[in-house]
Parts: C-alpha cells; sequence; structure tokens
C-alpha cells in the first residue's frame, strides 16, 4: 500500500470532516487543533451549548448542532455539567461570534481551546443532519489544522477502524475514582449556585479522606434522606434538584459494589445518566443493581440508569438509528395522559415490549412512541430515559426528583 499523503484543504478550509463512507466535509476550524474520532450525531437545542459539551453522556461523540448560532453567548464556569467536556468536538453552521451576553467571561473559542476540543464551522448543519436520520450515526473524524494540510486517507482508516459505540462501555472512563458527598444546590440568576451549607467532607472534619469511610455530615443534614448515586457519567444538575428536593447524596464510582453502597447507609439509590453500550456497562452494573432493588430501597434511574435498571429485571435494550438528543421531546405521561417536554441524550433504547410483568411502562417518547420510563409494581423503583434535571419544559419533570426523595420519608 502506498504511503498516505497529506491533502491541502480547499482555500480557506483550516477543518474537515471525514465519514467512514469516504465523504469529506470541508469547514473552518476552531477551537483546538487536532484530530479526533467518535460517532456523529445531532442535536436540536437552541441553547445549552456547554451543558451539552460537558455532558459524560457525550463521551465518544461529535455533535452536529442544528442550531445555526452557537457560541454567541459565550462562555462561563456555571453552566458546565462536569469538571471538563467530554463531546469529542462540534460542528456549526456559522462561524463563532464574539459573545454577546452578560454572564459571559469568555469566548467559546478559547474555551474549546483550554479544554483540548475542536471545532469546525461553516458546514451545511441540515444537510449533515438529513444524512444522520436517512443512514443512521455515522463514525467519522473530526480534524483542525491552522495550516489546512490534512492526511485525508489516514483520516479515513481511523473512521472506519473505530469500532463503534455498540459493545463498548465507556461509564469506566468516565466515573468518578473515589466517593464524595455532594455538597452544592441549584442555581439561581443573581445568587449562582445556592449554598446549601452542607459539610460533608472528612477533611473539614479534621480527618484523613478514606475510600470507605462515609463523608462527615453535620447533625442538621443528617435529617435528610441519604441518596448513594452510582455515578455512571453523571450530570451535576441531577445531584443539584436531588439536595432541592430535600436529600442529601454520596456519590460511589460505576464499579462500587452492593456491600461498599450499603456502608454508607444508604435510604434509597440513584443511578445516573452515562455514555455508551448499557449491555456493556451491565456486565459489572446488573448485579449491584438486582441487590439494591432486593434491598427494598427506593431506586430511580435516569437515561443510562434507566436502561441499566430495565436490563437488571430482564428486559432489553437495543442501539437506536439515530438516537434521541435535543430540548424538545415530548413525552406521554401515561398515568394522566400529560405531555412533558423533555431534554433527551440517548442512543440506545429501552425496548418497552420486553419489560417484565411486574415493570408497567409510564412514558413513552411521542416522536416515535419508544419507551420514556417505567416502574416496579412489586418495589419502590422507576426510572425514564429522559434528563428531568435539565429542566427544557421548564419544571415539567421536576417532580420526579421529589417523588423520589418523597419515596424515603
Amino acid at each position: 500500500m502506498a504511503e498516505a499523503k497529506p491533502m491541502s484543504a480547499p482555500p480557506g478550509a483550516t477543518g474537515v470532516l471525514v465519514l467512514a463512507s469516504g465523504d469529506v466535509v470541508w469547514g473552518r476550524g476552531f477551537g483546538a487543533e487536532g484530530q479526533a474520532v467518535g460517532e456523529v450525531c445531532f442535536h436540536t437545542a437552541m441553547t445549552g451549548y456547554q451543558e451539552i459539551m460537558t455532558d459524560p453522556s457525550f463521551a465518544g461523540q461529535i455533535i452536529n448542532f442544528t442550531f445555526p448560532h452557537i457560541g454567541n453567548v459565550g462562555a462561563n464556569p456555571d453552566d458546565v455539567e462536569a469538571d471538563e467536556p467530554h463531546a469529542l468536538g462540534m460542528i456549526v453552521r456559522e462561524d463563532v461570534t464574539e459573545p454577546s451576553n452578560f454572564r459571559s467571561n469568555e469566548h467559546l473559542d478559547a474555551w474549546m481551546k483550554k479544554h483540548a476540543r475542536i471545532g469546525l464551522a461553516g458546514i451545511d448543519t441540515r444537510a449533515l443532519t438529513r444524512r444522520i436520520r436517512t443512514g443512521g450515526a455515522p463514525n467519522g473524524v473530526i480534524a483542525h489544522s491552522a495550516s489546512g494540510e490534512f492526511d485525508i486517507p489516514l483520516l479515513l482508516q481511523m473512521a472506519r477502524e473505530w469500532p463503534g459505540l455498540e459493545g463498548m462501555d465507556l461509564a469506566i472512563a468516565v466515573t468518578t475514582e473515589t466517593h464524595y458527598g455532594w455538597e452544592g444546590g441549584v442555581w439561581r440568576l443573581g445568587f449562582g449556585y445556592e449554598d446549601t451549607g452542607f459539610s460533608t467532607s472528612l477533611e473539614a472534619n479534621g480527618e484523613e479522606e478514606s475510600a470507605t469511610q462515609p463523608p462527615f455530615v453535620s447533625s442538621e443534614v443528617e435529617k435528610r434522606p441519604h441518596i448513594v448515586a452510582i455515578d455512571y457519567g453523571s450530570k451535576h444538575n441531577i445531584f443539584r434538584n436531588l439536595v432541592k428536593a430535600g436529600a442529601r447524596v454520596t456519590v460511589l464510582p460505576a464499579t462500587a459494589t452492593f456491600e461498599q453502597a450499603m456502608s454508607f447507609a444508604p435510604d434509597g439509590f440513584f443511578l445516573s445518566n452515562g455514555p455508551g453500550d448499557p449491555a456493556a456497562t451491565a456486565e459489572y452494573a446488573v448485579p449491584v443493581i438486582r441487590a439494591m432493588l432486593d434491598s427494598g430501597k427506593p431506586v430511580f434511574g435516569i437515561c443510562l440508569g434507566h436502561q441499566l435498571m430495565a436490563l437488571a429485571v430482564g428486559a432489553e435494550t437495543s442501539k437506536m438509528f439515530q438516537g434521541h438528543r435535543g430540548a424538545n421531546h415530548p413525552v406521554k405521561r401515561l398515568s394522566d395522559g400529560a405531555v412533558e417536554i423533555t431534554s433527551m441524550n440517548h442512543g440506545f433504547a429501552v425496548l418497552g415490549e420486553t419489560l417484565p410483568a411486574n415493570a408497567r411502562e409510564t412514558h413513552v417518547s411521542l416522536f416515535d412512541g419508544s419507551n420514556a420510563g417505567f416502574e416496579l409494581t412489586d418495589r419502590p423503583a422507576f426510572a425514564v430515559q429522559y434528563h428531568p434535571e435539565a429542566s427544557p419544559g421548564p419544571q415539567d419533570s421536576l417532580y420526579l426528583f421529589e417523588r423520589f426523595v418523597g419515596m424515603m420519608g
């Protein structure tokens, strides 16, 4: 095989998207220089690009934003869902402009550079979205080079050799390395994130951090129902809303055992969102979840947590053709027929017809009828596929946090 030669981009092009199909899409790069390979998907939200880029559920994915004006409100340290971005890069229609928002303190281009994330502007994002809708989410490489020089054969090889998300456990790569007590409350305009007054650190009590010892809590906080949350790639705002609903939260790694979770004396268990194939994560997560369900304590799952709970009770999941990613997804609540406007981000789905007799479907997507929630009839456990903490409704689904905390008394 002949050695691959660098290829010059068309005039003015400093970025490229190379799909496994062989399609090459030229654009203008921004953010960090380099290349990244992953699944190319589209997201229909008009706002919240920082939240989307930092959502751990987007690990291994390149985001094609359907809204054309991404970056025009800049970036700030509050609008993030994790300590760093997890999406590999972003594809946008218009060039990123100077920010115009009183909350901005950084240009999106600078924020992307700082976090080593690649951007590609000047793309016909509608055409790319139609391609994904008809052909499914493809594997691809996003690349940025200020010189305009790209080794297209090598990028194509990378796209074709990347194995894809099916069968891939990514929760293990994004989970916390150790347990910690969650301290922050929800954000309010003019005030920032609420100071709950929680003191959940062992160090705050003059003790050395321990991998097995529960965090120190004050007597006031100790009166709250205690949730042990398993972090498969959690979003921070989930924990903030659990605190707002009246709970205190201790976060454990995805690989935590049931015995480790019980050592924190929880009143209930939370299963977080996260990336990758639920069937792959299930190999170590499902036995723990089954033990949690058998304990009789309340269990609540969101997104990947919803899929893992379904697998734990005997249902099946499958890879979706294009996935659900956006902040405008209507979901029907079957108990009363109400429609919740929800935020979704998932490329795998629970097959509702495979739910066992003791699992009752509670929510369905009005886009395609896919399962969006279920509850167990013989145990205090329920789960939803969407993200109630993202507040697109804006408060259509916040009752789920109150329901869960209320189940613990």
